[in-house]
């Protein structure tokens, strides 16, 4: 958190709200990645070509924007691979519980003035704060 600065988050806040907002005008579609990727399992017909682009997109912008000059932070990660397949398993599982994720929820959702998704990114919330309180402070993660 070395780079921060009130103005870069200002202006991904913006870029990202932009982005979802353009993408559910333009499209009738609410931008959440759960959902997005729910959709090619079973493939939805007629809407495969668009959740593979808005995916492939995803996982394309960080290597263009690396070419284009930028600089990525360097990634650590302090957890072993079981425990981040499990915590990857957890998420997978709220996110079909709770119909969506942070991104349809906590973006998208609020945005659109939604109490379930208010709801359901308060509760988000207070799960990660619990999760990282328990990890750091209780069992010593």
């Amino acid at each position: 958190m070395d780079t921060f600065t009130p103005w870069s988050a200002l202006i991904g806040g913006l870029l990202i709200g932009t982005s979802a907002a353009l993408f559910l005008v333009l499209n009738g579609r609410v931008a959440g990645i759960s959902g997005i990727l729910g959709g090619l399992i079973p493939p939805e017909r007629g809407h495969v070509g668009w959740r593979l682009a808005f995916l492939v997109g995803m996982f394309v912008s960080a290597p263009v924007y690396v070419m284009a000059g930028g600089t990525l932070p360097p990634v650590e990660l302090h957890a072993s691979l079981p425990l981040l397949i499990v915590a990857g398993l957890i998420v997978g599982f709220g996110t079909r519980l709770g119909a969506g994720c942070t991104s349809g929820h906590g973006v998208c959702g609020i945005g659109r003035g939604s109490s379930r998704s208010i709801v359901a990114t308060l509760v988000f919330m207070a799960t990660a704060v619990t999760t990282v309180f328990l990890a750091r402070h209780v069992i010593g993660m």
